[in-house]
């Protein structure tokens, strides 16, 4: 049996637990979007024109850039919406140094450790307590910068995608994706993983859930106890996108636009926030900015399972559209590209990163 932490957007089970292309190969998906970019780069003579459209952020937040350094250029409005962090060199000392700066910005336990530098969640681990957090540092190599992050005990995620076109003094949204953590309940008999294997959903792509689990997977769940499968909230870790465009709101709008707007120079991306309830979301109130994504980020409403492929291919070349649209309106105020080998250059640098990276929870 499986129930979700939240259930934003009720809706009758579809016989069909996946879409088409919902865990397709990278290497098929994204291939008509590479061609795009390509045709767009020959039209626009840049192909690292998109880089330009948030021009303060490492490649415009395409590969490479740092998740504090975006988060750092808040002003008191957007600050005030970003769920409280602190940045770290990980390390021998790693544990003391976190240690202290979460006792200086007044940050307890739990807390959220992840990649300065990253995506898809990779790396992302939950830590209850120092004991673990002494744990977890070591599994990450030398030198990297780490973030802690205060845990938001809201129990809905939302990716929202905002889009400002420069010359423009308010934004639009265009999409609000829910993020729902699959959880198992136990029965007395049956070990987690034959649970993943009875799930409708999860018995499809059990390879997403079980390596995770590691000797827990043979574990006997006592009956009604419930079981988190993931933590991170990134579909390709398992966890349930829902399409949420319906509760786009003129408040909501308006808030987003007030703590984008306190971001200097950024007119496309993502932002990942918590809030308590979906009535909380359509009103704007309470929201907790948990990252904020750059030119890299996606529509992730495409990732609903019932979304059709042409909707997903449409909604992905408008969105990449518009970061050329406005990369070329940010070049002509002066601001610069990357430039193609700026962007291999991070993205081989973000690449060797991942690897690196220990198992996200």
């Amino acid at each position: 049996m499986t129930k979700t932490a939240h259930t934003p957007l009720p809706r009758k089970l579809n016989r069909k637990q996946l879409s088409l292309f919902e865990f397709w190969p990278g290497s098929i998906f994204y291939t008509p979007i590479v061609l795009y970019w390509i045709l767009m780069g020959i039209r626009y003579r840049d192909f690292s024109t998109p880089t330009a459209a948030n021009p303060r952020i490492t490649t415009g937040g395409l590969c490479g850039e740092s998740k504090s350094s975006i988060l750092s250029m808040a002003g008191p409005t957007a600050r005030e919406a970003i769920a409280p962090y602190i940045a770290f060199r990980s390390g021998p000392q790693a544990c003391a140094t976190a240690l202290r700066a979460m006792q200086q910005a007044g940050i307890d336990f739990p807390v959220v450790i992840k990649p300065d530098i990253g995506c898809k969640g990779t790396g992302i681990k939950l830590v209850q307590d120092r004991a673990m957090l002494a744990e977890v540092l070591p599994l990450f190599p030398d030198g990297v910068m780490l973030l802690a992050q205060k845990l938001v005990a809201y129990p809905l995620e939302a990716g929202i995608f905002y889009i400002r076109h420069p010359g423009e003094k308010t934004g639009h949204l265009t999409s609000i994706t829910y993020k729902e953590t699959p959880t198992l309940t136990g029965n007395g008999q049956a070990t987690l993983r034959e649970l993943i294997l009875q799930d409708p959903r999860m018995g499809l792509v059990p390879q997403i859930y079980l390596p995770r689990l590691g000797k827990r997977a043979d574990e006997v769940i006592p009956a009604g106890q419930q079981v988190p499968v993931v933590f991170a909230g990134n579909h390709c870790r398992g966890a349930i996108f829902r399409d949420g465009r319906a509760d786009i709101t003129p408040e909501l709008t308006a808030r987003i636009n007030a703590i984008m707007s306190d971001i200097p120079d950024f007119h496309f991306g993502r932002i990942d926030a918590k809030v308590a309830s979906v009535e909380d979301l359509k009103s704007g109130r309470n929201l907790q900015i948990i990252e904020i994504n750059g030119v890299g980020s996606e529509a992730i409403h495409i990732w609903d399972r019932h979304t059709t492929l042409w909707e997903a291919y449409r909604t992905q070349f408008y969105h990449y559209r518009q970061t050329f649209l406005i990369g070329a309106a940010k070049k002509k105020e002066g601001w610069k590209s990357s430039g193609a080998f700026g962007m291999l250059w991070a993205w081989r640098k973000q690449r060797r990163l991942l690897s690196s990276y220990p198992l996200n929870d």
